[in-house]
């Protein structure tokens, strides 16, 4: 009978050896959670028949426990790289259905989805004029198309005029007379393809008092009449009310859409005797090529473009169980839902008890402290020399009956 029970002891440390050199052969693997060699006692007889003076039977492994404490987060400085600052798992999907993992080193495969080593895709929430829909997920899919163009409509000019200017004597004449006019603002606009187009505004002092007018060139075509700027006697803009002097369309280039440009000189000032240029915005831009992608903490994924246009491509979408411990294991750093676990309880990181999200950063193994394995290791061999030893004594006392018999 020692026999049996030493023999059983032998096989719970050598599993408890397993656990621990599978956790120490992972201290390297991201998201990796380290596992725990759990024990019972062994019965030959169970319930009403089991006396006060039985003996146990040995031991048997019962369930080896993976713990899901968080292991330290690294920075790697690579946009495709996640970590989970706090509770929670990132989603994957791939035709087997959903899986979760703490482990995000993600890269970009050939169609441009965000995907795992095992080809597992990113899930996320899709992007909504309002936000994003939690009611769906998504693979999580960068977009390699250029980002189209905007055409300008508006420019914004906040320039001031001397006040002491004079009206000038010879006829306005911008492109060969540069004595007719008083003061001149360069700028750039874009088309609806995204080329880009050289606009002038060409200021000539009027002859009534406070009073300019506001002529437009764009590629050196004239657009439009001249319009009319007026101020009051503290150097104010009096009129037009609003700031706006809205020109006709003008063709630019073939195959665009005419460009139609709306100055903005609501900030415009009369003061002193120098002219001043303080600030031009326009609102249009060319085509953007990808440039980079940004995660926030909330898990909100953006596509920036060489542009500075920004889009939104989702939400990381994550999750979490009631019970951790009932994940049934697909690999070292994914797992299932099953009964145990129960359903996963969806949701954005940063949002509750989800944790926020690291872009850049990756979770290290939490057994990358090495000093607990080790110490486990040396439990385990312990265990081990001791159950030999009951095995060597045994036999001696075996030995020693057979001896007796002879």
């Amino acid at each position: 009978m020692a026999f049996n029970i030493a023999l059983s002891g032998l096989n719970a440390a050598s599993k408890d050896l397993e656990v621990t050199a599978n956790n120490i052969a992972n201290t390297g693997t991201t998201g990796f959670k380290g596992s725990r060699a759990e024990f019972a006692e062994l019965f030959s007889a169970a319930g009403p028949n089991l006396s006060s003076s039985q003996v146990g039977s040995g031991v048997r492994l019962t369930n080896v426990a993976q713990q899901f404490t968080a292991g330290s987060i690294e920075t790697t400085n690579n946009s495709l790289d996640f970590a989970i600052s706090g509770e929670g798992f990132f989603t994957l999907k791939d035709g087997k259905g959903y899986s979760y993992t703490r482990a995000g080193a993600f890269h970009k495969d050939a169609n441009g989805f965000v995907t795992n080593a095992n080809k597992q895709r990113l899930q996320v929430y899709p992007p909504t004029p309002n936000g994003f829909d939690n009611s769906t997920m998504v693979d999580l899919q960068l977009l390699t198309a250029q980002n189209a163009a905007k055409a300008t409509d508006t420019v914004q000019m906040s320039v001031n005029l001397p006040s002491d200017a004079t009206a000038p004597l010879t006829p306005f004449d911008p492109l060969n007379d540069p004595t007719s006019y008083n003061q001149s603002t360069p700028f750039t606009v874009y088309d609806s393809l995204g080329a880009t187009h050289n606009g002038t505004v060409y200021y000539v002092k009027d002859a009534a008092a406070n009073t300019w007018n506001a002529n437009l060139y764009v590629d050196g075509v004239s657009v439009g009449p001249a319009q009319q700027l007026t101020y009051n006697s503290s150097g104010g803009l009096l009129a037009p009310a609003n700031g706006k002097l809205a020109f006709p369309a003008v063709v630019v280039s073939p195959g665009s859409t005419p460009l139609q440009l709306t100055l903005d000189m609501g900030t415009s000032t009369q003061f002193g005797n120098a002219y001043a240029v303080t600030a031009i915005n326009q609102n249009g831009y060319p085509t953007g090529t990808l440039s980079s992608i940004d995660v926030s903490g909330e898990g909100v994924v953006q596509a920036k473009y060489s542009n500075g246009q920004t889009t939104s491509l989702g939400q990381l979408a994550m999750a979490q169980f009631s019970n951790q411990q009932g994940l049934r294991q697909l690999d070292n750093t994914n797992w299932a839902a099953s009964y145990d676990s129960g359903t996963p309880v969806m949701g954005v990181a940063g949002n509750g008890t989800f944790g926020a999200i690291q872009a850049g950063s990756l979770e290290a193994s939490n057994t990358a402290d090495l000093t607990a394995q080790l110490v486990n290791m040396i439990k385990a061999q312990r265990n081990y020399q001791a159950n030999a030893q009951v095995i060597s004594t045994d036999n001696q006392l075996t030995q020693t009956i057979i001896n007796i018999r002879n």
